[in-house]
């Protein structure tokens, strides 16, 4: 398979995993009635943000499967795609704050592993995943406020 191809298709299978988990987690009467800290962005932020990480993570994706198939880098880029999908459903969907925040939480861990493994070896997908740590981080963050003011 030609690397082009591969690039494709990871950002295609992430991306299009990403949208088809919000689609089917909108958030609606039960999010909007809970108390939200003062730094909650607006909700039309969050489909573009996460939208723009999914074809880096995605990309970042490919780099493993090309160049480090069999290792720890792989091995937690797939760790934190697990957490990251299965969030969304977690909080909007059953409606568990608690247990959404540790799924995060584990997400967050989870990168900062992957960044630990990647500074070495791949230099660029370090540096393309820290925005991602960044929103993770503050996504974090933003769980952890809602689970204590509700």
């Amino acid at each position: 398979m030609s690397k082009p191809l591969v690039y494709a298709l990871f950002i295609i299978l992430v991306v299009g995993c990403g949208l088809l988990i919000g689609i089917n987690n909108i958030p609606g009467e039960w999010y909007q009635s809970l108390a939200k800290p003062a730094f909650n962005p607006p909700n039309w932020i969050f489909g573009p943000v996460w939208t723009l990480l999914y074809v880096i993570i995605g990309f970042v994706g490919a780099r493993s499967f090309l160049h480090h198939r069999h290792s720890p880098m792989m091995r937690l880029w797939v760790a934190q795609m697990i957490f990251n999908f299965a969030w969304s459903p977690l909080f909007f969907g059953l409606q568990e704050i608690a247990l959404a925040l540790i799924v995060i939480l584990a997400l967050l861990v989870s990168l900062a592993l992957f960044l630990a493994v990647t500074y070495g070896r791949d230099r660029l997908s370090f540096l393309l995943f820290l925005p991602y740590l960044a929103w993770v981080a503050f996504a974090s963050l933003l769980n952890l406020s809602i689970f204590l003011m509700n």
